[in-house]
């Protein structure tokens, strides 16, 4: 599935993001990059046959856009986030009068101790969709959030884990790396290769059992430059960037690196590679 090309609106620029700042921010992540994960959501599903026996829980859910695919195939879908903003657009999305028919679907903010107590469970299905292997220490809370999870499924359950292909065949890295450049004068945060064995990693930490894997093409597509840096800067990747320089300057050599991606047509257009790793609870 190629992803749609969204035209862009202004948006201004601070060292520390306000209020409204960071709202905007989560809307740009509904409404430009979450849609680039689509096709990664789709082969997952469509290879276990997810639909109306499929009981799922989401971490890190997001903004939804995941748990509206499962939905719509029949799942029963609870989803749980820390990030208030884009919580509340996926409640957005899914709320009636949005005019989307209605959908077996749930969200709560926090960890996964957060739905214990909820009567959806047990979930055969446990899903992390946000890519981890493209930041440093991003998989380091991964772990322990997935193994608490795990407490509320089935034995023999599935647990899907998700994160970015090799540097090799992700064109987005060599963007990325602007965050990596301008975080290491103070040796935190920012991007780093992803390793071989990422998820695997994970799903030891959490006492899962490998059951197999595949990789997606997920190529991101903007409508024009302005467009990709705001959705690749929802992405979080480059808030330690932010901190160590300003806003400005982090946008300006996002766009450095985009040029190189930037066909005659002005849209900006990066071929990319996700991994996932299908794992059971023992």
């Amino acid at each position: 599935m190629t992803p749609t090309l969204v035209q862009h609106r202004p948006h201004a620029s601070s060292t520390s993001p306000s209020p409204a700042e960071t709202c905007a921010r989560a809307r740009d992540w509904a409404e430009i990059q979450e849609r680039m994960l689509v096709p990664l959501y789709e082969a997952v599903y469509e290879r276990l046959e997810v639909g109306s026996g499929t009981r799922l829980l989401g971490l890190d859910c997001g903004s939804g856009l995941a748990l509206l695919i499962a939905a719509a195939r029949g799942a029963r879908v609870t989803g749980v986030d820390t990030d208030r903003e884009r919580l509340a657009l996926a409640r957005e999305r899914m709320a009636p009068e949005a005019g989307a028919p209605p959908r077996d679907v749930e969200l709560t903010e926090g960890h996964a101790a957060a739905v214990a107590d909820a009567e959806r469970g047990p979930y055969n299905l446990i899903t992390a969709f946000q890519p981890i292997g493209c930041a440093a220490g991003d998989s380091e809370g991964l772990g322990p959030a997935v193994a608490a999870a795990v407490e509320l499924a089935e034995r023999g359950s599935v647990v899907v884990l998700t994160g970015w292909g090799p540097p090799e065949r992700c064109a987005t890295s060599g963007v990325l790396r602007v965050a990596g450049r301008l975080t290491e004068r103070l040796r935190t945060g920012g991007w780093r290769p992803a390793l071989r064995d990422d998820l695997e990693d994970v799903a030891a930490q959490a006492g899962l059992k490998p059951d197999g894997s595949g990789r997606v093409a997920c190529p991101f597509g903007y409508a024009d430059m302005e467009s990709a840096v705001r959705g690749l800067l929802s992405t979080g990747l480059y808030a330690a960037a932010v901190r160590a320089t300003d806003q400005l300057q982090v946008e300006k050599e996002i766009r450095e690196a985009l040029h190189a991606h930037r066909r005659r047509d002005g849209t900006v257009w990066m071929p990319n590679v996700f991994r996932y790793l299908i794992a059971r609870t023992r």
